[in-house]
Formats: C-alpha cells, sequence, structure tokens
C-alpha cells in the first residue's frame, strides 16, 4: 500500500481546477457550432448544409465528452474534500501514483479497472 502523503493534493487539486477551466472556456468558445444548421436551401447549398450537420454533430459530440470530463473533474474534487481521493471506488486499495498523474480523475485501481474490461 502506498502512503497517501507521496500524492501532492495541492498540486492535483490545481490541474484539476486548471483543467477544468480549460474546459468551461471551450465549452463557451464553441456554443456556436453546437446551434441548429440552416435548412433553407435557397440560401444555402445542399453540400454546405451537409457539411454544417457533419459539424454540428461533431461539436455535439465533442461537447458530450468534455462533459463527461468535467463531471470526472467534479467527483474527483470531491474525492479530495472528503479524503477519499486516491483510493480505489471498487476495492478501496490504493490507487497506484503513477496512474493518477497520468489521469488525475481516475477513480479505479489498475486490477479493477481490468476485471470491469474483461467483463465489458
Amino acid at each position: 500500500m502506498t502512503d497517501r502523503n507521496d500524492i501532492d493534493i495541492p498540486a492535483v487539486t490545481k490541474r484539476l481546477h486548471d483543467r477544468r477551466a480549460e474546459l468551461q472556456e471551450l465549452t463557451a468558445s464553441s456554443e456556436d457550432q453546437r446551434r441548429p444548421v440552416e435548412l433553407d436551401q435557397t440560401r444555402v447549398g445542399r453540400l454546405s448544409r451537409m457539411d454544417a450537420l457533419q459539424n454540428q454533430a461533431m461539436s455535439i459530440e465533442t461537447e458530450r465528452r468534455r462533459s463527461i470530463e468535467l463531471s470526472r473533474i467534479e467527483a474527483a474534487l470531491e474525492r479530495i474534500a472528503g479524503g477519499d481521493y486516491g483510493y480505489c471506488l471498487v476495492c478501496g486499495e490504493d490507487i497506484a501514483i503513477k496512474r493518477l498523474e497520468l489521469d488525475p480523475t481516475a477513480t479505479t485501481c489498475i486490477s479493477c479497472a481490468r476485471d470491469s474490461q474483461h467483463k465489458h
């Protein structure tokens, strides 16, 4: 078991806050791309409309992924505040420091992550 004192909580917290701010800024700046596409054929050609619809779909999917990442960040910040950060939510064991450095929102140890992949 790793000593949880090995985790630089202030650095992790700053990293999570910085990433959250970055994602929120990206969400605000890409809002126009998710708006409904103009379907008036007299104003926009068919190929332009198809491109616009494809771009809109990609933007909506990107926003969905941002939303998931923001939720994971919020959950990690809650675990930090509650003193539960760095422990696997499945088995309760420590999550490896290297895993948390790679993904500070990780919720499971590598063993439990592997087990959940094999079940799907």
